[in-house]
């Protein structure tokens, strides 16, 4: 595969400009899976850049399923009323408008999930890991595991995503942030089902 071929393949698949894919190319001596992994870090730290700016802008979005029985209603934010009006940020918005009908979450970030829900599957796992024998130390894996795996159904930017599994929600938004240069962030979301 050429090298024009090869920022061809890695652009469609990460919709991040030519000019970057060309410099994770180089970054990762051709490997199309390093250079991917290159961006998505990227998109990370440029997220990490952007995280003290204002979110004053951004769209309500919205989605009702083929079948009218589960609709989503979505308040997604970023810095300038010019991405706001971006292809780019409109197709992040119906991507997680996507997620949020299929996933069905129910907070926005993992710090987000009650504390009374936390405690609640603790004392689950505990009861199931009582009679087991197991040591102290191994009990407190399976349940910090538990909480972790409870977290990642319920808290929107700890799910896989679903058209990708390998990514989260939030590489997801990371890697339009760094396509787009602007903070993005989700301030609420309402799903309704019937």
């Amino acid at each position: 595969m050429s090298n024009i071929d090869q920022i061809k393949k890695l652009r469609e698949e990460s919709g991040v400009s030519m000019m970057e894919c060309k410099k994770a190319l180089e970054k990762s001596k051709g490997d199309i899976e390093k250079a991917k992994k290159y961006l998505r870090e990227r998109g990370e730290d440029v997220a990490g850049k952007r995280a003290g700016r204002s979110a004053g802008e951004g769209v309500i979005a919205s989605y009702i399923h083929s079948n009218s029985k589960v609709g989503v209603l979505l308040d997604i934010r970023c810095e300038s009323d010019f991405v706001a009006r971006s292809d780019d940020f409109k197709s992040l918005a119906h991507e997680i408008c996507l997620q949020i009908a299929a996933a069905n979450p129910r907070y926005v970030k993992g710090e987000d999930v009650k504390e009374e829900e936390i405690k609640e599957e603790k004392e689950i796992t505990l009861k199931q890991c009582k009679d087991s024998g197991k040591p102290e130390n191994v009990i407190e894996q399976i349940v910090e595991g538990r909480i972790k795996k409870y977290k990642k159904e319920v808290a929107l930017l700890m799910q896989p995503w679903v058209k990708d599994d390998k990514k989260t929600i939030e590489d997801l938004i990371n890697e339009k942030i760094a396509k787009i240069g602007e903070k993005v962030i989700i301030n609420r979301f309402t799903r309704f089902e019937i």
